[in-house]
């Protein structure tokens, strides 16, 4: 029976390069973009479905952006309008990290907890019979390039992700991945992920979804 993972994330799970300017509005094709390398990997045994948002963030909305970049709301959502799934794989955090946001890393990962909350919750749990959770870390952030202005004291935050995210998901019972030891973000805009990152993690995720 084929089984069916849900992705969870923002912008570099949704497949946006490294923007060299403010207002770029592009996307790696499907078969570029991490998931879509995943489910390659994977074959025919899974469905990837992508529930991904550029600019959400754990659990915020976003003075810019507006209020349905809050991913408490968006994960009710996708777990809603999709399914049933086996597996739910969630990388969040780096729109936290923006300065307007003035979240520490504790909060950051106090989001993730907040998402694990809701996805572990019975009535969710119940509608999809039962699914197991993936967290990965994302990679950590430079404060350069093109979204330089928004991410004052981002690289100090988000080189803290890994092991925090680590204990929360032992914590849990759920399985961990972190991205940093694999991937790392443009130079170009401090934060997004080339073709050539999206195929490494992708590849990477297919591998541990295989073990989980």
């Amino acid at each position: 029976m084929t089984k069916t993972v849900l992705t969870f994330g923002d912008s570099n799970s949704y497949g946006t390069p490294p923007a060299h300017a403010r207002g770029e509005n592009r996307r790696f094709g499907a078969d570029v973009r991490w998931p879509g390398v995943m489910q390659s990997a994977l074959g025919s045994d899974w469905t990837v479905l992508e529930q991904n948002l550029p600019g959400r963030t754990t659990c915020l909305a976003d003075p810019i952006m507006g209020l349905h970049m809050d991913g408490q709301l968006g994960l009710r959502i996708a777990l809603e309008s999709q399914g049933p799934i086996d597996l739910l794989v969630i990388m969040l955090g780096t729109n936290d990290a923006q300065t307007h946001h003035a979240r520490s890393a504790d909060q950051i990962v106090g989001g993730l907890a907040s998402l694990l909350a809701i996805a572990r919750s019975e009535p969710y749990q119940t509608r999809h019979g039962g699914f197991d959770i993936l967290l990965i870390a994302p990679p950590p952030m430079l404060e350069q390039g093109t979204y330089r202005d928004a991410l004052m004291g981002a690289a100090e935050k988000s080189r803290e992700f890994a092991p925090l995210i680590s204990v929360l998901a032992a914590h849990w019972g759920i399985a961990f991945l972190d991205a940093g030891t694999l991937i790392g973000t443009s130079p170009i805009d401090g934060v997004h992920l080339s073709a050539e990152d999206h195929a490494v993690l992708g590849a990477a995720v297919a591998e541990k979804v295989r073990n989980i």
